[in-house]
């Protein structure tokens, strides 16, 4: 595989593009006062953000997802970690993808 210059540059751009909204994120915050309200929502928003990426894959109802999806659904059972069991679910459609 080759890499060329074009790619590193958009690399390069989205790197400062994701920099200069997380650091954006956390300067605006200083002003901002910081309500039970607020906090509540800025803690759902992970959630929300993941139920968005993973709904429409767990409705087109394809068996490998469904598959990583009972996984992942397991794994946050046991263990109580989100992320072990996203990336148990990642690992578990890779695996699926693989085999058949």
């Amino acid at each position: 595989m080759t890499i060329d210059a074009t790619f590193l540059v958009l690399l390069a751009v989205m790197v400062l593009a994701s920099y200069a909204c997380r650091a954006g994120g956390f300067w605006l915050m200083r002003f901002v006062t910081v309500t039970p309200r607020l906090d509540a929502a800025l803690k759902a928003t992970p959630v929300a953000v993941m139920a968005g990426i993973v709904t429409p894959a767990a409705l087109a109802g394809r068996p490998g997802e469904l598959v990583a999806l009972a996984l992942v659904v397991m794994v946050m059972r046991l263990s109580g970690n989100d992320v072990v069991a996203a990336l148990c679910g990642v690992a578990g459609l890779a695996l699926w993808r693989a085999i058949v």
